[in-house]
């Protein structure tokens, strides 16, 4: 399996998903790393590990036609079969979404559908599980569509919720599951596992 690892930010999941590859834990190759921020650690992350990296955003083009089909060729110039979103904070073109229809996935820092949609992202979700006086929380991966945080759910991880937990305590928590748990979904994916009927994902 040849994986794009899409990232905005630090990419830490990236890094997690490095490390299991290079760890023999995840039988696939990352082919690209790509991002909608010029200066996004994640793609220094890629030049480390001499990943191909791209930056590519859809303000830079004059037509949204435009972007797609760069996005489209650039997929297919590195052979891609397969997505990781690991915190890439823009809406995946439909087009690319029907293209790689099921083979790609997002992680999310809360148990969807809860704490999910545009704009629920990074600490934001921590503080408003707080806020909500939730006792757990935890990690989703998800199959992508359309729709923000929406797509079938492949799996999904608790993560208690302490008095004492501030968003910034319940980020760390949450994230050490995030890069346990994602690595090992794209692993399933490799092997062949993932059977998905509707919103109804199997994992054999």
């Amino acid at each position: 399996m040849r994986i794009a690892v899409f990232a905005s930010g630090s990419g830490t999941n990236l890094q997690a998903i490095i490390d299991a590859v290079e760890d023999g834990k995840l039988d696939a190759e990352i082919g690209l790393v790509l991002s909608n921020k010029s200066d996004a650690y994640a793609l220094k992350r890629a030049i480390v590990h001499h990943i191909p990296d791209v930056y590519i955003s859809s303000k830079d083009f004059n037509h949204r036609d435009e972007f797609v089909n760069e996005m489209i060729g650039i997929l297919d110039e590195h052979n891609i079969d397969f997505i990781a979103l690991a915190g890439y904070l823009r809406k995946v073109p439909p087009e690319v979404v029907e293209k790689y229809r099921n083979r790609i996935t997002n992680i999310h820092p809360a148990l969807l559908p809860s704490f999910g949609g545009k704009g629920m992202y990074g600490i934001r979700v921590h503080r408003a599980v707080l806020e909500y006086g939730c006792k757990v929380t935890g990690v989703s991966v998800h199959i992508v569509d359309n729709e923000y945080d929406h797509g079938a759910i492949v799996a999904q991880r608790c993560v208690p919720v302490n008095e004492q937990d501030t968003p910034e305590t319940l980020a760390k928590k949450v994230l050490a599951i995030e890069h346990r748990l994602y690595p090992e979904v794209l692993q399933w994916f490799a092997q062949g596992r993932v059977h998905i009927c509707g919103r109804l994902v199997r994992v054999v």
